[in-house]
């Protein structure tokens, strides 16, 4: 009876023992569990912070462009070359793409992917949009003629319905009802949003702003989708080369630009000629959006 008493006690002890363990190992299991999740909301908590300051950023840059580029004027006019504005911008965008490659380069090594190859069918393809970026460009300098800052924000989202339209009609991409209602109502507020009720003109807008204004988007919009189909004709190119060599382009394009239209003001007075701080705070937010 002793020894089964003791036995029975030892039996107990176990018991009480393994339910000490499990309950021990449970807690364990739910704390490991519980920073996992915690981890886990902390990563998606950074991702969702730097997406907010990229977007906040990018916000920024887009709606001070045409504030900067009325600022940049003195007495009515451009006192700087804007076809030298227009290289620093493509050319500082290259360098930017050139640096990232450079990282890469040192991290990963030079591939197939990332390498610069100079052939003409690695090349021939970005002349296009290089032009007809480098026509848009310098349109936005000369609309504002006949628009301000706010009237030009608000033609300017032209640009996203020539795009949605151009995508569906060179990229066969379909776009739903949402998508053609957005772009519809996004057309029609831009119309009522210049509508004038306080002169016998109908709208704010001259008729070459608005001339203008759909010349830009529709280059624009077509430089984009063309842009977008050759990044999608090669998957696996890094986007830094694609972007590098449109950006050679486009400095090939603005020093011709420099040549047939500034060439005599550079000579004479000077590339940096009429340039302020303003002109430079401008050509950093054009090559950073």
């Amino acid at each position: 009876m002793e020894y089964r008493r003791i036995k029975d006690q030892d039996k107990d002890e176990d018991i009480v023992h393994d339910d000490v363990e499990s309950l021990h190992g449970k807690h364990n299991s739910g704390y490991t569990h519980d920073m996992v999740a915690l981890g886990g909301n902390s990563v998606d908590h950074t991702k969702w912070k730097r997406k907010s300051v990229v977007t906040l950023a990018l916000t920024l840059l887009t709606s001070s462009q045409a504030i900067l580029i009325v600022w940049s004027k003195r007495a009515g006019k451009y006192e700087y070359s804007v076809t030298t504005a227009n290289f620093l911008v493509e050319a500082l965008k290259c360098t930017l793409s050139l640096a990232a490659l450079t990282r890469i380069w040192r991290n990963e090594g030079v591939t197939e992917d990332n390498r610069l190859n100079t052939s003409w069918d690695e090349v021939g393809v970005y002349p296009i949009p290089a032009a007809l970026y480098l026509i848009k460009n310098l349109l936005q300098y000369y609309i504002f003629a006949y628009v301000d800052a706010p009237g030009y924000q608000i033609l300017k989202n032209f640009n996203i319905i020539s795009t949605g339209v151009l995508y569906r009609i060179i990229l066969k991409r379909k776009l739903s009802e949402i998508q053609w209602a957005a772009f519809i109502l996004l057309c029609a507020g831009c119309t009522t949003a210049q509508l004038n009720s306080n002169s016998d003109q109908v709208l704010q807008t001259p008729f070459q702003g608005w001339v203008m204004a759909i010349i830009m988007a529709l280059l624009s919009g077509f430089a984009g989708v063309y842009t977008e189909a050759i990044i999608k004709k090669r998957p696996s190119r890094n986007i830094n080369v694609q972007n590098f060599w449109l950006y050679v382009c486009g400095m090939a394009f603005n020093a011709i630009a420099i040549v047939v239209q500034d060439f005599d003001a550079v000579m004479n007075k000077g590339f940096f000629h009429g340039y302020s701080l303003i002109t430079v705070l401008m050509i950093l937010n054009h090559a950073l959006r």
